[in-house]
């Protein structure tokens, strides 16, 4: 039986007429990294901050180890929030900054400062103790941010986009190392961004949001290869979304192109197949067992590593192909796209 640290339940919320919460229910396993994914204004930064006690909802349950908390303030839950913008106190150091909530919580100074020191050098701050927070980079920021939220012990750690004030390379090197302490310290982990590739490259399981509602919850590969809707597969990454319609034996058309669905169809139903870029191959020959599709290179990208190609069909439909390890030869004119039938993954149309 799984073992859930938090569960949701109906919950909904209201500001004013506007229903930026609509009937979620998810389940968070214990020392998981969960990450709520969407564009702005999806709700999912609500959604965490009633996780974490700003916000009530309106209606439903929150059970943080089994137990009702929605109707708890931030600071009688055991969940720990760091915000976009760090909320240090400017006029406080390092050392300060970090044991601030244990102070609150009347924490026996020699534990505190041993609690204190060892989130200190797990978040690579040994020896900054006695650092202002204009004294260090956003990347320190960053991390006296985190180290504050885990001397606290929390149940469930809260993180609200905390990366997006660094620059694209410290991101990524953040980014590798709050994952690796996740695991070595087993956290409960909730993570709120809208950059699919820190939720494709961190989480154990992401929660896609549209418009206050959860569209899919599944790992970064089922996001990413089977999404549930065209919101999904076009929000995640790019692919190429064409109409098809159910044939007999479980196969699908596009135009006079028929091949068959690892999903189930209904005859003359009309559905959207996904194709990711990548599981595509420009040929100027048909390839054998392989779906082929007719088409004219329009343009093309060299970008290093593949070249972007933009292939129009006989239907009028653009294409985006990505060949990786081009080499210095560019095709053009005329060309099959061709693609294994499994690499489309078949969605209702609606």
């Amino acid at each position: 039986m799984a073992d859930y640290v938090l569960q949701l339940k109906n919950i909904n919320k209201y500001f004013g007429k506007s229903h930026v919460i609509k009937n979620v229910n998810l389940s968070f396993e214990r020392g998981h990294f969960i990450t709520f994914l969407g564009p702005s204004g999806c709700g999912k930064t609500t959604l965490l901050r009633m996780i974490a006690g700003f916000y009530e909802p309106d209606e439903g349950e929150i059970l943080l180890n089994g137990k009702n908390v929605e109707r708890i303030p931030p600071y009688g839950r055991n969940t720990s929030m760091v915000f976009q913008e760090y909320a240090l106190f400017p006029h406080m150091n390092v050392f300060d900054n970090v044991s601030y909530g244990l102070k609150v919580k009347k924490v026996p100074k020699d534990k505190m400062t041993k609690r204190v020191e060892d989130a200190l050098e797990l978040m690579q701050l040994k020896g900054m103790k006695k650092r202002f927070p204009n004294q260090m980079s956003g990347g320190q920021q960053q991390r006296v941010a985190v180290a504050r939220a885990l001397v606290m012990k929390p149940d469930v750690l809260l993180l609200d986009e905390p990366l997006s004030n660094l620059d694209a390379k410290l991101r990524e090197s953040v980014r590798v190392e709050l994952r690796t302490i996740q695991q070595k310290m087993g956290l409960s982990v909730i993570y709120v961004t809208h950059d699919q590739s820190e939720a494709l490259s961190m989480s154990d399981a992401v929660v896609v949001l549209k418009d206050g509602e959860v569209h899919q919850v599944g790992t970064p590969q089922e996001i990413y290869f089977e999404p549930k809707t065209q919101f999904v597969a076009d929000f995640i990454g790019t692919t190429n979304l064409i109409s098809v319609e159910g044939k007999g034996n479980n196969d699908v058309a596009y135009g006079n192109t028929v091949f068959h669905s690892t999903n189930p169809v209904t005859p003359g139903a009309r559905y959207v197949a996904s194709v990711r870029p990548e599981s595509i191959k420009i040929s100027l020959e048909k390839a054998e067992g392989k779906v082929n599709i007719k088409t004219s290179i329009v343009n093309r990208m060299f970008l290093g590593e593949k070249v972007r190609y933009f292939v129009k069909d006989e239907l009028d439909k653009e294409w985006i192909v990505d060949m990786f390890d081009p080499g210095k030869t560019l095709l053009s004119g005329d060309a099959y796209v061709t693609f294994k039938a499994e690499k489309a993954w078949v969605i209702e149309d609606k």
